[in-house]
């Protein structure tokens, strides 16, 4: 897999302006409404994670997610991070309204 480089990570993060990072990792914070909420949101991220077998870093605190996206085999952000990156805005989107 090949290692993206800055220039070709900075349209998700001009389309997304919530996901932060570069070369190295990508991150997002999500805060649901409620601790049950939040496990929900893990859930539907791990089938996500599944499909693709690509699997985010995620750290629950309370009802605050950390998503850090990064392909650990190839030591930095890939094609892989990018599209789970997309997947996960497009489910925290719908989850909040």
């Amino acid at each position: 897999m090949r290692l993206l480089q800055q220039e070709e990570i900075s349209p998700l993060l001009a389309d997304h302006p919530e996901w932060t990072g570069g070369a190295e990792h990508l991150s997002r914070v999500f805060t649901a409404a409620d601790f049950p909420a939040a496990i929900t949101v893990v859930d539907k991220v791990a089938v996500i994670a599944e499909e693709m077998n690509h699997h985010p870093d995620i750290d629950i605190r309370w009802k605050t997610l950390r998503f850090r996206l990064s392909t650990h085999s190839a030591g930095g952000v890939t094609e892989l991070d990018l599209e789970l990156a997309r997947r996960i805005e497009t489910l925290l989107a719908s989850e909040s309204g």
